[in-house]
């Protein structure tokens, strides 16, 4: 796809301020005149994400095993009902393509298109050509106007849906603590939700990512969970970076410990991030190691958009009774779609950390509950937009 100009940049971000999740996709010249398209890795990935369609598992042939889909072009004042065709050819190997029909009139070569599922229809806007600001921000109703709003609506429904369940979990006071550990905070929470424990990636409710936290404490906040990516990295396991920077404590040889950036720690580990080729790596003061794990910047950044599309960050107060820690959840902060540029910024000026928590178990198994990206307590403004406040007592 070519570089988007500044002003479909801000079209999308006004896209994205209004909870609109989208992918994007450029018909060349010679796509509008053979009526086909090819599915980019990104266009698969939304559809997919989506629950549109899935090209793994498709058969070839567009007769054959084709996919129509229910879609709407949307113009300035009027929609134009029409089908997308999802298909893999007999040909070439069975590239993805995927086809709007009634497409040729409303584009042009190299436009920017946004296709967008909502409510299992399909919509093409044309991110080259609409006034996007005085579509979604004019006075009078448009097409693009009452999607957007329709599906800002619904995002914030759920938002609604989990704040009353919060503030009734809020009015019971105090309550009882599962288990003495840090994650009781977010177990408890999620058990009071209804939410079964799980290991999923996703996020907790309905979409939304819960981040439970002791108010009490200036603990940094946990942002995601990501390993390196070993291709790219000297060393090729967490059970080698514990044998070269662990330690003995009692019992246990381990490495729990905090790396920035900024400083090295302890084990003379620093984060070193390499904009320019688009890696962030791990390096140790030792000249024979050097940069021994690699994360590509593209990865870090979908995590980070993966997890906190939507995340409701809930404070509460902490307190003893009968040796037992109770909660009392007091506070949510609402943050939706980090602005992923400022993660390397915030990396390289030591504002997001990464922690290691490798552990060697009785048995010889060597456990690594992270690598944990977090971020300082009062730093979420500079990785978020603006953010709402509720209190729930």
């Amino acid at each position: 796809m070519r570089p988007l100009t500044t002003i479909e940049l801000t079209r999308l971000q006004l896209l994205t301020e209004n909870s609109v999740e989208f992918t994007l996709i450029e018909p060349t010249e010679t796509a509008l005149k053979k009526s086909i398209m090819d599915a980019t890795g990104s266009v698969r990935i939304y559809l997919k994400n989506q629950n549109v369609h899935d090209y793994d598992l498709q058969g070839k042939g567009a007769s054959t095993n084709g996919v129509s889909k229910q879609t709407k072009i949307i113009l300035e004042n009027t929609l134009v009902d029409t089908t997308t065709s999802l298909y893999r050819p007999e040909t070439k190997d069975g590239d993805p393509r995927i086809w709007v029909y009634k497409l040729k009139p409303y584009a042009n070569a190299n436009d920017i298109l946004a296709i967008i599922n909502f409510q299992e229809v399909l919509y093409i806007v044309n991110v080259t050509q609409l006034d996007f600001d005085s579509l979604i921000k004019g006075e009078g109703n448009n097409p693009l106007k009452e999607l957007v709003a329709q599906i800002n609506s619904d995002s914030n429904e759920v938002a609604d849906e989990l704040l009353g369940l919060l503030r009734d979990i809020a009015k019971r006071g105090f309550v009882p603590g599962l288990l003495q550990a840090d994650t009781s905070i977010g177990r408890t929470l999620e058990t009071l939700l209804g939410i079964e424990i799980n290991s999923s990636r996703k996020p907790d409710y309905k979409g939304i990512e819960l981040k439970s936290f002791r108010d009490s404490r200036t603990n940094r906040k946990t942002l995601f969970a990501q390993v390196p990516d070993w291709s790219a990295s000297k060393f090729k396991s967490s059970a080698e970076i514990l044998d070269n920077f662990g330690y003995e404590r009692g019992d246990d040889f381990k490495l729990y410990c905090t790396v920035s950036a900024i400083t090295r720690n302890s084990q003379g580990l620093k984060l070193n991030m390499q904009s320019d080729i688009r890696y962030l790596f791990e390096n140790s003061e030792r000249a024979t190691i050097g940069d021994f794990v690699a994360w590509s910047t593209e990865t870090l950044h979908k995590r980070l958009l993966e997890k906190h599309n939507e995340t409701f960050w809930i404070a509460a107060d902490t307190q003893l009774i009968d040796n037992v820690e109770h909660f009392q959840f007091k506070k949510v902060e609402h943050t939706k779609k980090p602005i992923v540029s400022q993660f390397d910024i915030l990396i390289e000026q030591g504002i997001i950390t990464l922690d290691h928590l490798i552990k060697r178990n009785s048995a010889g198994r060597v456990v690594e509950k992270g690598p944990l990206f977090k971020i300082k307590p009062n730093a979420l403004n500079l990785l978020f937009p603006p953010s709402e406040i509720y209190d729930l007592i």
